[in-house]
């Protein structure tokens, strides 16, 4: 079959298994490189006092996680244990995106000589939790990072068996903003209406930080932490352009109980020396990022800027500047190097995008963009590009004419 890609309201419901492994053998290509041009760099500032030796990786699949998994491991040499929950892929029917990534990495990984254990299953689960306490323990790791880069519209609480159910929606009164269909460039108004009371709780049952705080206390009492352990979870909080349907809306109030859990969780990591941290990343395209209002339009003139200014990353540098340049940095001294945060203890990763003259001509071009200019004032070629490439489509070496047999691999 020759496997297209099959596009609905923004989201790609197919996945091609070589364009995902080639996207992954990208992504390690250029971790490879980055980490030569540290070595380098870095080689008279004396060792890392924090060195990683063992990561888990709780939502490794895609994006973020799946970069900070690749950066661990062949920035680091690192031991990673990987938990998603992806379809696998059969001998008739493809798998999704995640599945093929995973069966890339976990083969690279191989090849290198690393421990490399991928679990299948609902995160937010307390069986799953188990899986990864016992893979743990059977290959005597203790981990010196775990990553918290879930995303999923439901959660079930594990003590209560209630689903609870995450809505994208402002407070207040309706949000109206436009966004763009990434294969058309066709740009259309779209609402949401406010949000009420019950929707807010359950959007923090699930995007909050409750089930983060689950795991670091299951795998401290499975003495799964190592000392000086460092935990974090992702965020955004992005322009004043999205703050109404973001940051000041239903997901806002859940990435504040994110930031709020990281400093009880550091609290309860002292006897361990341990630390949490938020690290508020760059807006980039993702499966979850495609459908949310605005953002669309904000990252297609947002990656037009940064690419005309030099500063723009995919996932894989952002992710390798953050292990790099905040998490790990060299030194010489006794004590450990200070992590660089915000006046809110968060990880500013976001930096560049959040730069006042690169968000100062943002704000100029947005009121400008109309259907007939968009092409000009907005990167679409590139917003496209991204979109296709979270799905395996549109990654340069892959013969996209070619038949796949079979779904069952890579």
């Amino acid at each position: 079959m020759i496997i297209k890609p099959m596009i609905r309201s923004n989201i790609c419901l197919n996945a091609h298994p070589a364009g995902c492994k080639q996207a992954v053998l990208d992504q390690i290509e250029i971790t490879k490189k980055v980490r030569a041009e540290y070595d380098k760099k870095n080689a008279s500032k004396g060792k890392n006092l924090r060195p990683i030796k063992n990561v888990l990786v709780l939502g490794c699949s895609n994006g973020y996680g799946l970069a900070s998994r690749i950066t661990a491991t062949f920035g680091y040499d690192a031991a990673t244990i990987g938990v998603s929950y992806e379809k696998a892929g059969t001998e008739t029917k493809g798998g999704t995106p995640g599945w093929y990534n995973n069966l890339a990495f976990d083969a690279e990984a191989k090849k290198a000589g690393l421990v490399s254990v991928t679990i299948d299953g609902d995160a937010f689960s307390d069986p799953i939790k188990q899986d990864v306490i016992q893979a743990a323990k059977e290959n005597n790791m203790v981990f010196d990072l775990v990553i918290y880069s879930l995303a999923s519209p439901v959660r079930t609480d594990p003590e209560t068996g209630v689903m609870y159910k995450s809505v994208l929606k402002p407070f207040g009164t309706k949000y109206t903003g436009t966004t763009i269909d990434a294969m058309t460039g066709e740009m259309k108004e779209i609402s949401a209406e406010p949000a009420n009371e019950d929707e807010a709780m359950q959007t923090v049952k699930v995007m909050g930080g409750e089930d983060w705080e689950r795991w670091i206390d299951q795998l401290s009492e499975a003495n799964l932490l190592a000392e000086n352990c460092l935990t974090l979870a992702y965020s955004y909080v992005g322009p004043e352009v999205s703050q109404a349907i973001y940051r000041r809306g239903t997901i806002g109030k859940a990435k504040e109980h994110l930031e709020k859990t990281a400093k009880v969780l550091t609290e309860k990591m002292a006897n361990i020396k341990g630390e949490a941290y938020v690290s508020v990343n760059k807006g980039l395209v993702t499966r979850a990022s495609a459908v949310i209002p605005i953002i669309p339009l904000y990252l297609s003139v947002l990656f037009k800027v940064m690419k005309e200014q030099g500063s723009h990353e995919g996932c894989i540098e952002q992710i390798n500047r953050l292990f790099w340049e905040r998490l790990y940095l060299p030194t010489d001294g006794s004590e450990f190097a200070k992590i660089p945060v915000d006046e809110e203890n968060r990880i500013r990763i976001d930096d560049w995008e959040m730069d006042p003259q690169v968000q100062a001509e943002v704000d100029r071009i947005m009121p400008l963009v109309t259907q007939e200019n968009v092409g000009e004032l907005a990167d679409l070629e590139g917003y496209r590009h991204d979109f296709l490439a979270t799905s395996g489509f549109d990654i340069a070496g892959v013969d996209y004419e070619a038949d796949t047999e079979r779904f069952d691999r890579i």
